[in-house]
């Protein structure tokens, strides 16, 4: 199946909520080498001005992935997960991401172009809070590798 070009201009609602917990935090920091104290200790968080941990700028990927998810298990959409290369990924920041939020992301499907026999798909996750404070916009590129390639 190719991938299919009705997806451009295609958005996925918001589905499950994501809770943001210390310990998610402290454990997404410890993985990417995040050395701030803010990420591991309130108190240091609230010197900075917020109300718990801060998360570092990369964990937004969390919640855009789920969001990422729905396209790729959307039947409709021709993808073949196991063909996908991960080419890029963008975050723009409104606010940080601390402990006690609850986040959801809607996916935007901003670009399909076909390359060879397979087409590069752009996304855009919008991350918000439950009460629709904006957060997070992340924007991804994949590559659907074709058949033989």
């Amino acid at each position: 199946m190719s991938i299919n070009p009705d997806l451009q201009g295609r958005s996925y609602p918001a589905a499950e909520v994501y809770d943001v917990g210390r310990e998610k935090i402290r454990e997404f920091a410890t993985a990417v080498k995040a050395s701030n104290p803010a990420h591991f200790d309130v108190e240091a968080a609230k010197a900075l001005g917020h109300s718990d941990l801060v998360a570092p700028p990369t964990f937004a990927i969390i919640v855009a992935q789920r969001a990422d998810a729905q396209l790729v298990q959307d039947p409709e959409s021709g993808i073949d997960f196991s063909r996908v290369v991960h080419a890029d990924q963008r975050f723009t920041h409104h606010r940080a991401i601390v402990a006690g939020d609850r986040l959801v992301a809607e996916l935007h499907v901003d670009g399909v172009r076909a390359m060879g026999g397979g087409a590069m798909i752009t996304t855009r996750s919008e991350i918000s809070t439950e009460a629709g404070e904006k957060v997070a916009t992340t924007t991804s590129s994949i590559l659907v590798r074709g058949e033989g390639q």
